[in-house]
């Protein structure tokens, strides 16, 4: 019989829909899935409140479902229409209950539901990426036109801040297993996954905890605010430098005010209060700036109105939310998919851990795509931003390397 460790890369080689997910201590692999739960607007309500909470055993860590809800859908969740985008119609969202659950941390062990978990087949596919350069979408003109558009937004009163996506893509199929932990040796972040299934995957190295609750504890760890790193910076220069900058600074905190507010929607009044303000985390090519946020939640919150309450992230889109989506969706051309969606895990117990989806690539129909955002406000400059969004894609551009 295979041992852990044999068993665990027979699993990879294999074509086995997987998901890897990082935690503090490790990793996580969930699969032997015996369900695939496809989420659409109509039926994202009863998942969240009866679905999630079904158990099927005695085994906590295996009550569960984990997956992710794409950004079209959390928008239309919480009643925002769409105009016509271009798409490549990806699924909206889909969470996988697992009958096997792996730990990796000093030593790998196996939780499973099913009998014979470790009888898997090798796959034999092969993979192409051609060589060719990524395209991106906006070049630095159209990117200009569109931060200058924005900008007379923000003089009349009609948003804050807002954050324009920008998309690499090229043409190709990736050995996801291979990529992702290619990936966590190069930038291993808090919130980073994987997602193998038969016809797409997911790799991510996302960075923003959006939503982390245990029993009526709930935090979330809102990012807003970047520096390009260098040989002369550290975290405590790094952390000067944002004190002193008057526009991240102010980003910052009016992302942080958004989620406080999203918070207080479903928390006890007097309750939600910043854990960590303003504190520098440190990443291979950047250092963001980042604050804590928490709240302790009202008796009969449900799981929909949680979500509904901090998702979509505000970091990555903007303030006031709502508003700012709207004009979003105006402007920009290509519908942002899994991009700035959540991915996560919801236990039948009510915890639940949701990252935002940011340095993540999709592999769909033989296309490769990531997709990046930086803020609009006043007293930043198109180029500025531009650059920036290629900061923060580096690490997954150079995989292909």
């Amino acid at each position: 019989m295979l041992n852990n460790n044999e068993y665990l890369n027979k699993l990879y080689r294999s074509d086995q829909p997987l998901i890897i997910y990082k935690n503090s201590n490790g990793f996580d692999v969930y699969t032997d899935f015996s369900k695939k739960y496809l989420i659409n607007k109509k039926n994202i309500k009863n998942f969240l409140n009866i679905q999630t909470k079904k158990k099927k055993s005695n085994s906590n860590s295996l009550n569960c479902y984990v997956g992710f809800f794409g950004y079209k859908l959390l928008c239309e969740n919480i009643g925002i229409k769409f105009p016509k985008q271009k798409t490549n119609n990806f699924y909206n969202g889909i969470f996988y209950q697992p009958l096997t659950k792996v730990r990796i941390r000093k030593n790998i062990s196996i939780q499973s539901l099913k009998n014979n978990f470790r009888n898997i087949k090798i796959d034999n596919k092969k993979y192409s990426v051609l060589n060719k350069k990524f395209d991106l979408n906006l070049s630095l003109q159209q990117y200009s036109k569109l931060f200058d558009d924005f900008s007379k937004n923000i003089k009349q009163g009609k948003t804050y801040q807002i954050k324009i996506a920008q998309t690499y893509s090229k043409k190709g199929k990736v050995n996801a297993v291979e990529l992702f932990w290619k990936l966590m040796k190069m930038n291993k972040s808090p919130e980073s996954f994987l997602i193998r299934d038969k016809n797409y995957s997911i790799i991510s190295c996302s960075p923003e905890t959006l939503i982390l609750k245990k029993k009526n504890l709930i935090k979330t760890k809102p990012i807003a605010g970047t520096l390009r790193k260098t040989k002369s910076l550290n975290k405590n220069k790094a952390l000067s430098f944002f004190r002193k900058n008057e526009k991240e600074t102010k980003e910052h905190n009016m992302i942080v005010d958004m989620e406080r507010n999203d918070l207080s929607k479903i928390c006890k009044t007097g309750s939600v209060k910043i854990e960590k303000l303003k504190r520098v985390e440190e990443y291979r090519d950047l250092f963001h700036y980042v604050s804590t946020i928490k709240g302790l939640i009202k008796k009969n919150i449900t799981n929909h109105e949680i979500i509904s309450s901090l998702m979509p992230g505000g970091s990555v889109i903007g303030c006031p939310k709502i508003s700012t989506i709207q004009l979003l969706n105006n402007k920009e051309k290509n519908d942002r998919n899994i991009y700035t969606g959540s991915f996560g895990v919801i236990h039948s117990n009510g915890d639940m851990r949701f990252n935002i989806m940011i340095r993540t690539l999709l592999n769909f129909k033989n296309n490769i795509n990531l997709s990046v955002a930086s803020g609009v406000i006043l007293g930043s400059t198109a180029k500025k931003e531009y650059n920036e969004n290629y900061i923060k894609a580096k690490s997954l551009l150079e995989l292909f390397h």
